[in-house]
């Protein structure tokens, strides 16, 4: 099997600004462009134009640009969002190896890097974590990384197939769920929604090329199909189940996995039920993912994750007005005075699964626990692993509440494999096909190319 080629979605505006660092070639027409900068700017639902080197060039479909040098030339895209809607999204420039394509749907522009897989893989394994993190580190990401996308790629195919919904209306409210399939012309997005993807403007250490080179074409594979190997931040001590989180499939290699050698003691595991799942998140058991260790998050996190230092626990206070707003801008629904929130449903790490806000107009419950967490934060909480406290008022009559603690356990959906339990595994000794087996238990590593 040859490396595939891949398309990334790196950007969406209505106007998009490049430079090309050296000479490329407008796929259809041969025509040269070299070391110029350009801008693209929409003009219909799928026309733009091109300003390049005071010259002007009306597309009605896309148009790809390649590198007549594919080892020097790349091309940069300007005010490139990462982080989209994530507390600590920003805008910067970013170079690119590989084509360019750029076309216009729906009124917006779009620009692809097309490119093959494992030059792909440098950058996401370099965005995803700092590129000077360890090489075991390093590996287990190059293989999770690839085998996610893979795996992505053969489901892409089949739902295209198929009637395939993550809406779930019921009696009570509904349960929703975010995955991929809603790009449509591209393989892939280069933000946290799929994985983080820079360019080359993260690629900046041998140990990046060097655990490319060694896990070369490596795949985790279950029955003979490539895993769709999910990952975080951090699990908060326990991992939780693929079909708690997405669409009700089950994958054994996605499935519940204690982040410790040795399962604590003095704790009832079963942590769906309420009592052993307040129990968890207010205390702090061992698990590999529970360090404050600067040497290890320097290394794993990139400068802006370093900003979040609570991911093992930590606490959010929303008001009454907080949190009737965000119910009311996030869902779409007026509750009124929100009374309380009670857990409905909770996974095997603790993380809900449904949530039921009680209003004083209207009641809902809501699901899954991406769902959750953006329903009740600007941006994104960083799990659904909480409980809550409510803070009464001190006015006898009055029975709102003034505010709603949400104590909470781990950064992300809890699925696969725990980034930053993962760098303390590999600090600690374990090898990367040691810290795989960990987090994918039933995983087979096979060469696939």
């Amino acid at each position: 099997m040859k490396t595939p080629k891949i398309e990334v979605g790196i950007l969406s505006s209505e106007t998009i600004r490049f430079r090309f660092n050296g000479t490329f070639l407008e796929t259809d027409t041969r025509k040269n462009f070299i070391a110029e900068e350009g801008t693209a700017i929409v003009v219909g639902e799928t026309s733009f134009i091109l300003h390049i080197n005071g010259k002007k060039f009306i597309y009605n479909d896309a148009v790809i640009f390649e590198p007549d040098n594919e080892n020097t030339d790349d091309f940069e895209l300007f005010n490139v969002i990462i982080g989209v809607q994530f507390h600590w999204e920003r805008a910067g420039n970013q170079r690119f190896k590989g084509k360019l394509k750029l076309f216009a749907d729906k009124g917006k522009l779009t620009a692809v890097n097309i490119l093959s897989l494992e030059e792909y893989l440098l950058s996401v394994i370099s965005s995803e974590m700092s590129s000077t993190s360890s090489t075991e580190l390093l590996k287990a990401h190059a293989v999770i990384s690839r085998s996610w996308l893979l795996a992505q790629l053969e489901k892409s195919k089949q739902v295209k197939n198929e009637v395939y919904t993550t809406y779930i209306k019921n009696n009570d409210g509904y349960i929703r769920w975010y995955d991929r399939e809603e790009h449509d012309h591209f393989d892939v997005c280069a933000d946290d929604h799929c994985q983080r993807y820079q360019g080359i403007t993260m690629v900046s250490s041998e140990q990046v090329y060097d655990a490319l080179k060694i896990t070369r074409g490596e795949v985790l594979t279950y029955n003979n199909k490539v895993c769709d190997a999910r990952f975080y931040k951090c699990c908060g001590g326990v991992t939780e189940l693929f079909e708690n989180t997405w669409e009700p499939t089950h994958h054994p290699y996605l499935t519940k996995v204690v982040d410790n050698r040795d399962i604590p003691t003095g704790y009832n595991m079963d942590l769906s039920k309420e009592k052993n799942a307040r129990k968890w998140i207010l205390t702090k058991p061992d698990a590999f993912c529970n360090t404050n260790d600067e040497t290890i998050l320097s290394q794993m996190l990139n400068n802006y994750d370093q900003k979040t230092l609570d991911f093992y626990r930590w606490e959010t206070i929303l008001t009454q007005a907080e949190i009737k707003e965000l119910i009311l801008y996030k869902i779409g629904i007026d509750v009124g005075d929100v009374l309380d929130l009670i857990p409905v449903e909770r996974g095997v790490s603790g993380r809900l699964i449904r949530l039921k806000i009680v209003g004083s107009k209207s009641s809902i419950t809501i699901g899954k626990e991406l769902e959750i967490r953006k329903a009740l934060s600007k941006s994104h909480l960083y799990s659904s692993a909480f409980v809550i406290e409510k803070k009464m008022s001190k006015e006898k009559t009055n029975k709102v509440p003034d505010s709603f603690t949400l104590k909470g356990a781990g950064w992300g959906h809890g699925v696969g494999l725990c980034q930053i339990g993962a760098a303390v595994m590999s600090t600690k000794g374990y090898s990367y096909q040691e810290i795989l087996a960990h987090y994918y238990p039933a995983s087979k590593l096979e060469k696939m190319y």
